[in-house]
């Protein structure tokens, strides 16, 4: 059974740095990637940053990230980390961890942590 377990989240005002990670615990057999994703009420998830987990390791990062996040991957603790500095109230949010899997052409899964919440004051 595959777990994702995010920490790191918690309450800091603007300009000020956390790091959120996400332990996976069980086997996912296919390629697969990783990513963090955010959520606010009334609004849609939506992705943050995205790692392969392949040799090639491509990054992917939502606009509004703008140089300030940097997501990182920790082999020997089975782990992704988001680096997150020079946050704004607008960053403001439920962090959800994501491993992408995709088992056959045509038959992929999503798993997902139970979410840590980010808060930014000003």
């Amino acid at each position: 059974q595959v777990q994702l377990v995010e920490s790191g989240g918690g309450s800091v005002q603007t300009g000020e740095s956390l790091r959120l990670s996400c332990v996976v615990s069980g086997h996912i057999a296919g390629p697969k990637i990783m990513a963090w994703y955010r959520q606010t009420p009334g609004k849609s998830r939506e992705l943050v940053a995205s790692l392969s987990m392949d040799s090639d390791s491509r990054t992917r990062y939502g606009r509004f990230v703008k140089g300030r996040f940097s997501i990182s991957k920790d082999d020997t603790n089975n782990a992704i980390h988001l680096q997150m500095d020079w946050l704004k109230p607008e960053d403001t949010a439920v962090y959800y961890c994501n491993a992408h899997e995709k088992r056959s052409p045509v038959n992929e899964f999503d798993y997902w942590g139970q979410g840590t919440q980010v808060t930014v004051s000003t």
